[in-house]
């Protein structure tokens, strides 16, 4: 499977130690991953919100003369093939043929899954298990959870935002809970942060499935697994968190050891009382 333009970008950010903004800067590039190769610096600059001199030393920490040197690196590493086919795409098409890119990167990174058993095993353990996503990641939190409540015996959803979030890592901190797993999503809310970093400091455990590995969420998770997102129509599109999850919820149920029996369960429970049509 060819490596994507995301999937290189990550890999040449491997290794060396960014500051805030360069993190900024790369978490920019990697969510629009297609389009970096043909951005000027002021552009890039634009679009990660710092100053064009930023850009510049961000370039020169990755190894290269500058940005320029950077850009023709990229260049050449493009998938020029695939560009050119996309040219005859419309609008739509194109943001349906991101979603599919984004899906392909995906595969890529499970090809290790340590990353995903781990993050299996630490929510399995946890009990009970908080489940946090606010705004564009709510509805990723709420569909996690909704599933997992049908195998894991305490699923606890925080999707909504306010003074009441720490209290509720609090109570869910006394019950037990050891592991809280976020969906985190661009725009990326502050209150976000700031309850994962509170949740830290209750002493549990953070899993975040997030956009990409230099989301601004990545300072304040233990485990960080990346799922890009589309962003070629108004709205994000975010198949690639959507998908993550339910590989989450399988490595979760290999860690399970009456998962089968609790599903089982649900459906002769569920038959007993037709809820569903056949």
């Amino acid at each position: 499977m060819p490596d994507s333009p995301a999937v290189r970008l990550q890999a040449l950010f491997e290794g060396h130690r960014l500051t805030p903004t360069q993190r900024r800067i790369a978490h920019s590039m990697v969510r629009r991953a297609s389009e970096v190769p043909f951005l000027s610096s002021v552009e890039l600059a634009e679009l990660a919100g710092v100053s064009q001199p930023s850009v510049t030393r961000f370039a020169v920490a990755l190894g290269f003369d500058g940005y320029p040197a950077l850009r023709k690196h990229l260049r050449e590493v493009a998938p020029t093939d695939q560009s050119a086919q996309q040219g005859s795409y419309n609008e739509y098409q194109q943001a349906v043929e991101a979603e599919i890119e984004n899906l392909r990167h995906l595969a890529e990174v499970l090809a290790d899954p340590r990353p995903v058993r781990r993050a299996g095993r630490l929510l399995a353990a946890s009990r009970p298990l908080p489940v946090l996503g606010l705004r564009a990641a709510a509805s990723q939190a709420y569909g996690f959870a909704y599933f997992a409540a049908k195998v894991h015996p305490d699923v606890r959803l925080l999707n909504e935002g306010g003074t009441m979030i720490h209290d509720r890592i609090d109570a869910a901190v006394r019950a037990g809970a050891t592991t809280l797993l976020c969906f985190a999503l661009p725009r990326h809310p502050r209150e976000v942060v700031d309850t994962l970093a509170y949740a830290r400091a209750a002493g549990l455990t953070v899993v975040t499935v997030a956009d990409s590995a230099f989301a601004p969420v990545a300072k304040v998770s233990d485990l960080l697994l990346p799922a890009a997102v589309g962003t070629g129509l108004a709205f994000d599109t975010a198949c690639a968190p959507m998908l993550l999850g339910r590989v989450l919820l399988e490595a979760m149920c290999d860690d399970l050891p009456d998962a089968q029996a609790r599903l089982e369960e649900f459906d002769t429970r569920a038959a007993t009382r037709g809820l569903f049509v056949e």
